[in-house]
């Protein structure tokens, strides 16, 4: 007995060995798999010359012409790899998402601007997955419909806003997307002036996540032992622990806000007061939760109003297009009332125009990093692990073989059948029609919020404004250009531009006056 069982010990230490080598021999063979194709770049620093400054976009939409829809980039000897098509973006980040989940380590943003605590930045993890639950709780398209009455109510100012000031719409848009996001994070009353000092000092947050982030702009995300020297040597860090506190502070404040009304009774329904209440079945702390109130509003403000600055430029250069938006507003809402959230799903061009605008204007055209948790082979390449994997939403949203060869056009038909009634959306785009949320498990999980607050705004537009090109001194159309526009690293809108905004009836003002919360 005692001899059998040395030999099968022998056999199963022989068996073990020969696995190992066939472990090492698959790892090694699939290490000789190549790279998806890319720029050819210098020793050490690889690509991190060739990028361009702004519009990275572009770039990368002209090198998938050369490279084709998967490419890949070393950024001082990270791996970047480049998606460009619904396709190959689906087949990773979403039938792969169990791989492709994690983000990229932001030394500087995630660790140090908010003590880890900045839920889009997370690791893929046990901290991101009870945040995200809860945000999806109440970000579901269901569970969101308690805020339509703060949508609502914003989009009838927004357009008063607009008919007693159009030389300023633009601010408009920025005040009116601040309001309408503090309103339903923490139950804020109207916000009036678009320079409010908590609008300012979120965007300041915002700005500083964007800069923090940015590639190159910190040399500690390339050697993060760097993070071990000690605050009085490193300014970075300083500054970064600095600005955490008094972000910390800020979204504690607005926290607190939405608490003492659960106190008084008062509270209006709003996301953050569902969140206190449900924090410690989901085991957030108070901390947390002001992060993840304070993350949401800050993502909302600025991507909002691009996009609606957006569809503003459309309507200057698509008039058809305002025309039979407006025709169908007349038909279905008619002129004496405004539109409501009820109307919905008799408004099939409208919602039409919503996809379109995201389509047509993402504002934010590269989609924030994933990251590769393991080796992964795609299509003959090797992606390896720990790869950064970049989404190029411009180039996909533009693609002719998804959506014609119209691309550049302001067409919501692209979005219905032939009836006009019915939508029809591209496959690999989640019913949205665009990928402007993102993918996977990592999609923006506002998204439905985000969809109500256009579509609210942009049908109280259709139904009381004509937007129209302005005009030189010779009486001449000065349009805008689609190429002109503002890139802060945070979102991509138009420069602001001079147009002709009018009430479409006389009764307009008076009607929008009753819904509207300035008055």
């Amino acid at each position: 007995m005692d001899s059998l069982t040395s030999i099968l010990q022998q056999y199963s230490i022989h068996l073990l060995c020969v696995g190992a080598l066939v472990v090492v021999w698959v790892a090694r063979n699939a290490r000789r798999l190549p790279l998806p194709p890319g720029p050819r770049g210098l020793p050490i620093v690889g690509n991190i010359f060739d990028l361009q400054t702004s519009a990275s976009f572009l770039q990368f939409t002209e090198w998938k012409q050369k490279y084709g829809p998967i490419f890949s980039l070393n950024l001082l000897g990270q791996t970047v790899i480049v998606l460009n098509t619904h396709k190959v973006a689906a087949d990773l980040l979403d039938r792969r998402s169990n791989l492709y989940s994690d983000r990229p380590r932001f030394v500087v943003v995630f660790e140090y601007l908010s003590d880890s605590l900045l839920f889009s930045a997370a690791p893929y993890g046990d901290y991101w997955r009870r945040v995200r639950k809860l945000a999806h709780e109440n970000l579901n398209n269901r569970a969101c419909a308690y805020v339509q009455p703060f949508q609502e109510r914003e989009a009838a100012t927004l357009a008063l806003t607009m008919v007693d000031d159009p030389a300023n719409w633009d601010d408009h848009l920025k005040r009116s997307s601040a309001s309408a996001v503090l309103s339903v994070v923490y139950g804020f009353p109207p916000i009036k002036r678009s320079d409010d000092p908590i609008i300012n000092r979120i965007m300041e947050h915002m700005h500083r996540t964007v800069d923090g982030g940015t590639t190159g702009q910190n040399l500690v995300e390339v050697f993060p032992i760097l993070r071990h020297v000690p605050s009085w040597m490193a300014k970075w860090k300083r500054e970064a622990m600095h600005w955490c506190r008094e972000d910390t502070k800020l979204f504690q404040e607005l926290l607190d806000y939405t608490q003492k009304s659960i106190d008084a009774g008062d509270s209006n329904p709003c996301f953050s007061t569902a969140w206190i209440q449900n924090a410690k079945n989901h085991g957030l702390s108070r901390r947390e939760i002001a992060w993840l109130s304070g993350t949401m509003f800050g993502a909302g403000v600025e991507t909002t109003s691009a996009a609606l600055s957006g569809f503003v430029m459309a309507m200057v250069m698509y008039p058809d297009v305002l025309r039979k938006a407006q025709e169908e507003m007349d038909r279905v809402v008619g002129k004496d009332r405004l539109p409501t959230f009820e109307d919905k799903d008799n408004l099939p061009y409208c919602r039409a125009m919503v996809k379109e605008t995201l389509r047509w204007w993402p504002p934010g055209p590269v989609g924030v990093p994933h990251r590769l948790t393991q080796d992964d082979v795609y299509d003959g390449y090797l992606i390896p692990k720990g790869s950064t994997m970049i989404y190029n939403v411009w180039a996909m949203n533009r693609d002719p073989e998804v959506y014609g060869p119209d691309v550049d056009a302001f067409r919501p038909e692209r979005f219905l059948d032939e009836s006009g009634q019915n939508e029809v959306t591209p496959p690999d785009t989640h019913q949205q029609g665009h990928v402007t949320y993102g993918f996977g498990r990592r999609a923006c999980v506002g998204l439905n919020v985000a969809n109500n607050t256009i579509f609210i705004d942009l049908a109280y537009i259709v139904w009381a404004l004509n937007i129209r090109p302005a005009k030189d001194a010779d009486g001449k159309p000065i349009m805008p250009k689609r190429t002109d526009w503002q890139d802060d690293g945070l979102v991509v809108r138009p420069k602001a531009f001079k147009c002709e905004i009018t009430p479409r009836h006389l009764n307009v003002r008076e009607i929008v006056q009753t819904y509207s919360a300035q008055e």
